[in-house]
């Protein structure tokens, strides 16, 4: 996995609107295989070439919350990163994740409620220049204070 900065906290004492962190992840088939042995989805989109090739898709996708966790690593080690608890995520698919695509996660800090220790993030995945996921993530980011 390839980030922009260590892993770790930001309190929100040190937080700004406008932060940004990322991570970059291919997608392998070990992580589709993983992933629908740990989550039970074993959609055969995502596991059977010749099934898949004859959806709309044509061809194995990865499941879309796959994709999603990459924001929850973002979210989880490094923006706000350890401590961190997701109250929300909305999360819309815009193009499927295959095997052997380097997914892009990014998130950014759009709003801060520092008398609740809340925090709305910017959440999206791109793979090249095409967005694959997009959404907003609302956290309870750890506090200097408090913890």
């Amino acid at each position: 996995m390839l980030d922009n900065q260590p892993r770790g906290t930001i309190c929100i004492e040190d937080l700004e609107i406008g932060m940004v962190r990322y991570l970059r992840k291919e997608v392998t088939d070990r992580d589709i295989e993983l992933f629908a042995e740990v989550s039970t989805d074993r959609n055969p989109v995502h596991l059977d070439d010749a099934y898949a090739m004859d959806t709309i898709f044509e061809g194995r996708i990865a499941h879309g919350m796959l994709t999603a966790g990459l924001i929850s690593a973002v979210i989880g080690e490094q923006l706000p990163g350890h401590g961190t608890v997701y109250l929300g995520q909305s999360l819309k698919f815009m193009a499927p994740v295959r095997p052997g695509d380097m997914v892009y996660a990014e998130v950014k800090v759009i709003d801060i409620d520092h008398s609740r220790r809340r925090v709305q993030l910017e959440t999206h995945c791109a793979v090249g220049d095409t967005v694959v996921l997009k959404g907003e993530a609302t956290v309870l980011a750890p506090s200097r204070k408090f913890d």
